[in-house]
């Protein structure tokens, strides 16, 4: 019986792998429309700044949504598509229409603890079963978000 997948890692941990990359699959969804309604809904005296800012992160999330579900396609399983599934398994949640743009920042900075952890796991497993792809993926992400977290903070002045 062949326990390899068809870019030679074993079957039954890229399956564990491909659930927890369902998982983040689903947080970013719930994120990404987060920040679409902070983009569209955000008032106030940092209006222009935060109206880019917000645009400029859910395109990001966008592309990640992307290629994280394509990750779990390479690895021989399914990505969850279903909105409903997305609301169960997210732990970030959805938020009611956020204007006031602090709150909109102190959110996301919230949503990046969240993905961090999780991203974290997904290293750390990725590494024990040399999956690359998926381990590289994490790395960048994570280094990416770190920024982010470094910048966000220092707008509330944290």
């Amino acid at each position: 019986m062949n326990t390899l997948n068809q870019i030679g890692l074993d079957t039954k941990k890229s399956e564990a792998l491909s659930d927890l990359l369902n998982d983040l699959l689903a947080n970013y969804t719930v994120f990404y429309q987060n920040v679409r309604g902070y983009h569209w809904n955000v008032r106030g005296e940092k209006f222009f700044e935060l109206h880019v800012k917000f645009e400029e992160l859910y395109n990001n999330l966008f592309l990640k949504i992307d290629e994280v579900a394509e990750r779990i396609l390479t690895l021989g399983h399914t990505p969850n598509h279903k909105a409903s599934d997305y609301l169960k398994l997210s732990a970030i949640k959805e938020t009611q229409e956020v204007n006031d743009g602090f709150k909109a920042v102190s959110n996301i900075l919230s949503a990046f603890q969240t993905l961090l952890k999780k991203q974290r796991v997904l290293l750390q497993l990725s590494g024990e079963i040399d999956d690359e792809g998926t381990n590289s993926m994490m790395s960048d992400y994570i280094r990416e978000q770190e920024k982010l977290v470094w910048m966000y903070s220092a707008f509330l002045n944290k």
